[in-house]
């Protein structure tokens, strides 16, 4: 009886024989930290936003020009969601025990649907995790990326399923 105490014990703790009990409150512990983290890069990004964990394993917004209303991320316009994906990249980047994993942001467009003043914040936030010694590659057709980007990897068709790589240095090209 005492030995069957302990085993019913650890089953209330970790669920069933195959974990899912114990799998989902590891995932949302992780997921509150990720949200947390999101959240103070968010702050920076689009501050009107809050990001929050919703029942189970879901994220929220917070609308503060709204009162604090809950949304669906669903909700946001394109450059809105894009921020908010762009904070919960960085805040991957930075979960303790994932250096190794995330040691190189890619971020794949979605520039094109900020507007000037968002794409400045959004540039900013990617050159401090480069001055805090990540690596941040960035996939952009947009102009001003180009501009702010010192080194770049440009890819240009040639035709007939050739492409031409040319690495450019600060104005210096070399192929």
């Amino acid at each position: 009886e005492e030995e069957a105490a302990v085993w019913a014990a650890v089953a209330a703790a970790v669920g069933s024989a195959d974990g899912a009990k114990f799998r989902r409150y590891a995932q949302g512990v992780t997921l509150d930290r990720l949200a947390a983290l999101a959240d103070r890069h968010l702050a920076t990004l689009a501050p009107r936003y809050r990001l929050v964990r919703t029942d189970g394993l879901g994220l929220a917004i917070v609308d503060r020009d709204m009162g604090d209303e809950r949304r669906s991320t669903r909700s946001l316009s394109g450059g809105e969601r894009f921020l908010a994906s762009l904070a919960l990249a960085l805040a991957l980047s930075g979960l303790e025990g994932r250096r190794s994993f995330v040691d190189t942001l890619f971020i794949d467009e979605g520039f094109g649907s900020l507007d000037a003043a968002t794409l400045d914040v959004a540039i900013d936030a990617l050159e401090s995790l480069q001055s805090e010694g990540r690596r941040v590659g960035v996939i952009s057709h947009v102009a001003a990326m180009h501009e702010r980007i010192p080194v770049q990897i440009r890819v240009v068709r040639a035709g007939l399923g050739i492409s031409r790589v040319t690495v450019v240095d600060a104005a210096r090209e070399r192929t």
